[in-house]
């Protein structure tokens, strides 16, 4: 198995994103409390960009006592990653599609060493 080198352990901080390059493969390498974790950069849908766009909260609605709507807010706990070709949506944490958990971002292992960040392919 081959790795990539990606950057410094301390080159990326908490909410970074960077995305490395091997022949055509292009990954998306996230920092996210503390944690990396890489996905291939290709959306599900029609094969955009996917680690290019925004990583935002889940957009979760707001309930009053009554259960009526009271608008809609983010929950940072569940941050997604979110194409910017035509807004798919992607679990950080998992790669999992979040309208269709039948679908997945290809994850790749990501390893530190010696103070260096590599992704396993």
């Amino acid at each position: 198995m081959a790795q990539i080198f990606v950057c410094k352990d301390k080159e990326m901080q908490d909410g970074d994103v960077r995305i490395v390059r091997q022949d055509r493969l292009e990954i998306g390498v996230y920092r996210h409390a503390g944690s990396y974790y890489a996905y291939r950069n290709h959306c599900l849908h029609q094969g955009g960009p996917a680690c290019e766009g925004v990583v935002k909260g889940k957009v979760v609605d707001l309930l009053g006592p009554d259960q009526s709507y009271l608008g809609q807010t983010y929950d940072h706990d569940d941050p997604h990653i979110v194409c910017p070709w035509h807004g798919w949506e992607y679990k950080l944490l998992t790669g999992v599609c979040a309208p269709d958990p039948r679908l997945r971002l290809r994850k790749f292992d990501v390893v530190e060493r010696e103070g260096a960040v590599y992704v396993v392919t």
